[in-house]
Formats: C-alpha cells, sequence, structure tokens
C-alpha cells in the first residue's frame, strides 16, 4: 500500500515504518488490512481508511481480557491477526500496523484507566479494578491527532450494556466513560505514552508485578490446552 500523501509533521513520520511487533509489513498484516479495506473506492480518504480498519479490528477480533500472552510472541501484529480474541495491547498492536501499512502513521499508547464496572470474578483475578497498559492508538489524519481504541468489539458491548466506540473522525474514541445508563464506567487515571514499537519487556514486568492472579490463571490455561493437544495427537496416531 503506498505511503500517506498528507504534509505530516515531522514528529509523525517515525509511526510509518515497520517495528518489531508492529511488524506492518509482514503478509499477514497486509492482507488483514487488504481485506479490511477491499471495496473502498481508489480515491478513499485517509480519515475514511482509518474508520474501517478501527472497524474491522474492534469487530474482527473478539475482546478477551482473560487472554494474556506472557511471552512476547503474542504481541507480534503478524500473529495477533492471526488470532480470534485478544483483550486491548494486542488489538492496539494489530490496529497500528493495519493503519501503517495503508500508510497512515499509528503509534502505540498506553494510559491506566479504573473500570467502574468490572465484574467480580475479573476483579478477583486482577486484585484490583485498575487496568495498567490500556492500550490506544494514535494517528495522524488531516493535520489533526486522535486516539482511538479498537478494544471492545460491538457484539460484547451489546451484550453488556456499554456503549460501543466508534470513531468517525472527527473526535477521539478512547474508552467507555459511561454505559448505557449513564453509570460511570472508565476512568482515566494516568497515560504512560506514545511509542513506535510495543515496550515488551516493561510490559511484561509490570503485568506479571501487577496482576499474578490473572498471570496464573493464562499460565494454567496455555499448560491445559498444551497437554490437550498432546492427548489429541497421541490419541490419533493410537488410531493410525
Amino acid at each position: 500500500m503506498s505511503p500517506a500523501s498528507d504534509n505530516l509533521p515531522p514528529e509523525a513520520l517515525e509511526f510509518l515504518s515497520p517495528a518489531e511487533f508492529v511488524d506492518s509489513n509482514s503478509p499477514e498484516v497486509q492482507q488483514f488490512a487488504a481485506e479490511a479495506l477491499k471495496g473502498m473506492p481508489e480515491d478513499a480518504s485517509n480519515t475514511e481508511k482509518t474508520i474501517c480498519l478501527f472497524n474491522a479490528v474492534r469487530d474482527g477480533l473478539r475482546y478477551d481480557p482473560y487472554n494474556l500472552p506472557m511471552t512476547p510472541e503474542g504481541y507480534r501484529a503478524s500473529v495477533i491477526a492471526t488470532c480470534e480474541a485478544g483483550f486491548c495491547v494486542p488489538k492496539a498492536v494489530l490496529l497500528a500496523a493495519c493503519l501503517r501499512a495503508a500508510g497512515i502513521p499509528a503509534a502505540l499508547g498506553f494510559a491506566d484507566v479504573r473500570n467502574h464496572l468490572n465484574t467480580p470474578k475479573l476483579t478477583e483475578m486482577m486484585g484490583t479494578d485498575l487496568f495498567i497498559y490500556h492500550g490506544y492508538v494514535q494517528v495522524w489524519l488531516e493535520g489533526r491527532t486522535f486516539k482511538i481504541t479498537p478494544a471492545f468489539n460491538s457484539e460484547m458491548c451489546e451484550r453488556f450494556g456499554v456503549k460501543p466506540l466508534i470513531f468517525d473522525g472527527t473526535s477521539d474514541a478512547l474508552f467507555h466513560e459511561f454505559n448505557q445508563q449513564d453509570q460511570r464506567h472508565m476512568e482515566y487515571v494516568n497515560d504512560r505514552g506514545l511509542f513506535r514499537d510495543m515496550p515488551i519487556d516493561q510490559f511484561l514486568r509490570d503485568f506479571k508485578a501487577t496482576y499474578p492472579g490473572l498471570v496464573a490463571f493464562n499460565r494454567d490455561a496455555a499448560a491445559a490446552a498444551a497437554a490437550s493437544q498432546i492427548d489429541d495427537e497421541f490419541t490419533a496416531s493410537e488410531t493410525e
């Protein structure tokens, strides 16, 4: 895909090129972006492309806060592009990669947010209602910047009575401040800044220190899945 033709500010230029985890030049990301943009007119604006890619990532991957990869590979856009679900950070990584693949500068951003409507199960597992490293993307469009997060798919929002995040190219789509009953939902606590690539080492250290219960759950789930796969392969070999 061709680079953006906008007159970009200097600070946006570094967010156009591929990175180790935001691997926008990978076949998997290129294919995901191409499929999302298929059918758009050739003269579609970068804003129109961004809206399309935002929707594709938001609804193409189901939001799953229990799916927390604890290895770097799980945060690579080319891997995420083949997944069915993920939480806010992998989905932000994928969106940033797709935007760069379309020639649109996109930075990874992270903020700590407090979820006032967290489920009891997730709160117990996390040990807190504070979500560190809530993933978002900052995008440069036609002389303006926008902060957008594709985390919560529309189907999940409808099921839990949460207003879906919609990016229309005129304002940020950062997080749900209120639910459909106008109860306080997400509260901004701290912005960790913008990144060209995933700060994977610091991110994994902080997550392991902050959410030991959730990390243990994911470790046990991964072990169970691996054991099940081994059993399936053993059973298959025995019947051959």
